[in-house]
């Protein structure tokens, strides 16, 4: 499964946003911030896109930041939190520029296929704050991140690399046939044609692209797997 866009349902900032920053800085240092919500982000997007070409000039194509870095760079003053309040601060950093959640058709799905015994894995462009945000939308439901096999999940920021690169889907791929599964019995699930549909069918997967019809619901997957029919779309 892809994350962003799939498991979880992505909104705007929340209203209260440039607040929420105001008060986190008073939270971790006592003083109001130096650099507004916006200036923060903006310096943050300068050293991600000198990052992103410092990587394509090594012949990384489709490159992914580490989010903490990033972070500390731009606010040197990281550094002096200890580890533990440092990762709250740069989570809560990112709950300000969305809002996440996962509905209960997901949820629902989920528990259905890892009860029919489907081996469930992931494959998201994303951040640690990604894992947490997951892990606290699947525990609303009743459900963890045991659902998926931490062997079969991807997560860009831990490589360095991101989809669509076919790199993503031929280490998954190879991690799979490890456990005897080949390619063709493998099914993608995602929103994004370009980075979740396209790569997988390339990468000789069976695919299942949620383009928001009610042919393609998470509750028509569900059934669609329960007739062992193929669910490529």
């Amino acid at each position: 499964f892809d994350v962003y866009g799939t498991l979880l349902e992505v909104s705007p900032a929340p209203a209260d946003a440039a607040a929420r920053w105001e008060r986190l800085w008073h939270e971790h240092w006592g003083v109001s911030p130096r650099l507004s919500l916006h200036q923060f982000g903006a310096a943050c997007d300068a050293v991600i896109g000198r990052e992103h070409a410092a990587a394509r000039a090594r012949g990384i194509a489709w490159p992914e930041v580490c989010w903490p870095a990033v972070v500390l760079e731009v606010l040197p003053e990281l550094a002096k939190l200890e580890r533990e309040a440092r990762e709250e601060f740069v989570f809560q950093q990112a709950c300000l520029w969305h809002t996440v959640r996962m509905s209960a058709a997901v949820a629902e799905a989920l528990q259905a296929l890892r009860d029919r015994g489907c081996l469930l894995g992931l494959a998201s462009n994303a951040q640690a704050y990604t894992v947490r945000e997951l892990a606290e939308a699947l525990a609303t439901h009743g459900l963890g991140l045991d659902l998926f096999e931490s062997e079969l999940c991807f997560w860009s920021f831990e490589h360095g690399f991101s989809k669509p690169d076919p790199h993503v889907f031929q280490i998954l791929t190879t991690r799979l046939a490890a456990r005897g599964i080949g390619a063709e019995e493998v099914l993608m699930v995602g929103d994004r044609l370009e980075t979740d549909i396209e790569p997988a069918r390339a990468a000789g997967w069976q695919t299942w692209h949620l383009d928001g019809t009610a042919q393609t619901s998470w509750a028509a997957l569900v059934d669609r797997l329960r007739g062992q029919r193929s669910p490529s779309h």
